[in-house]
């Protein structure tokens, strides 16, 4: 079933698009560990030469999956983010993230668990992490340059692993317990930045 869907997307995607869907099938299937890049090329339909040309490891798979959350996430960011509350942007903000890797749910849980395995993955995943939300916190008009700007990265890097741990057990169709966690957790962080005056 996953490689005739696989298919059928190949005809109207970029190789690289084929081959982070087909990391995604893969991974929704069997456990993200057990996924060589080999079966990988084989479900996208390339040859390994030609998926060694597009990506270096499964890590470089992995961030091309999350530059594709980051577009998604700010093709609907507001416009006017500036006049608008910025705790209330990111929480719109990370709700959608959240939103579209739950349409990735069973791959993605996988992926998560497959860390367990090999935790450098998990260490070398966090500057791809970053970036991510450094773009967030530029969409809702805050500023990610200098010493406050990593400040605020690392902060929101905190809020969203935090909020990530409870949508792991969360199976609701609304995504009221993630909800309910990245608020608190946002609303600790902004306290604890306007402490030290971040």
């Amino acid at each position: 079933m996953a490689k005739k869907a696989t298919a059928k997307k190949a005809d109207i995607h970029s190789p690289k698009d084929r081959a982070v869907d087909a990391m995604l099938a893969l991974a929704a299937d069997m456990p993200f560990e057990m996924v060589g890049l080999k079966d990988i090329a084989q479900e996208a339909g390339l040859t390994l030469a030609g998926l060694c040309e597009l990506f270096e490891d499964k890590m470089g798979l992995l961030a091309a999956y999350g530059r594709r959350l980051d577009q998604r996430v700010l093709q609907g960011a507001p416009k006017a983010a500036n006049d608008q509350n910025p705790r209330d942007v990111l929480f719109d903000l990370l709700m959608d993230r959240f939103e579209e890797i739950n349409q990735d749910r069973a791959a993605l849980l996988s992926i998560l668990d497959s860390f367990r395995f090999d935790p450098k993955e998990a260490v070398f995943s966090l500057p791809h992490l970053g970036r991510s939300m450094s773009w967030m916190l530029e969409a809702a008009g805050v500023q990610t340059t200098g010493y406050k700007g990593a400040a605020r990265v690392l902060g929101l890097s905190g809020v969203y692993l935090y909020a990530l741990r409870t949508w792991r057990g969360d199976e609701s169709e609304d995504l009221s317990k993630t909800m309910a966690a990245l608020d608190r957790a946002l609303e600790r962080t902004d306290s604890w930045a306007q402490s030290f005056g971040l």
